[in-house]
């Protein structure tokens, strides 16, 4: 694994506390039966899908690091993809939360705009790298 990818995986790698403190972190809302979060059903639903989006694309990105190194592109091209495909398991979830991040928020705000940018992230840099391990 090249530097770079290392470098990427670390990254990634730190995430992972903020992922399960999260979740314990919902855990404790739904057992609590906190309010704001329990009587919401628009920031529950967000957040779980938060919560959600950043255990399986940091799982993606992990093992999609991995690929990057064998790909035919040129290195400036296999930063590029590492650095979108990092970018969306932490832009998505941001999306989802800080769109409802206040407990009486019923629709989301524009900062759901994160979600759609950390899914064109995603989309572009898995494209270009299935298209970099074909060349």
């Amino acid at each position: 694994m090249s530097p770079a990818s290392l470098t990427m995986a670390g990254v990634l790698l730190i995430t992972v506390p903020t992922i399960a403190f999260g979740g314990v972190t919902l855990l404790k809302f739904l057992m609590r039966g906190v309010p704001g979060y329990v009587d919401n059903p628009v920031r529950r639903g967000l957040w779980r899908a938060g919560h959600a989006h950043a255990g399986v694309l940091v799982l993606f990105s992990l093992v999609a690091m991995l690929y990057v190194d064998q790909t035919g592109l040129p290195e400036g091209l296999k930063w590029l993809v590492r650095v979108l495909i990092v970018a969306a398991p932490i832009l998505m979830p941001l999306g989802f939360f800080l769109s409802v991040i206040r407990p009486g928020d019923t629709k989301p705000s524009r900062l759901i705009g994160l979600t759609v940018a950390g899914g064109a992230c995603l989309a572009v840099g898995a494209l270009s790298l299935g298209v970099g391990l074909l060349i």
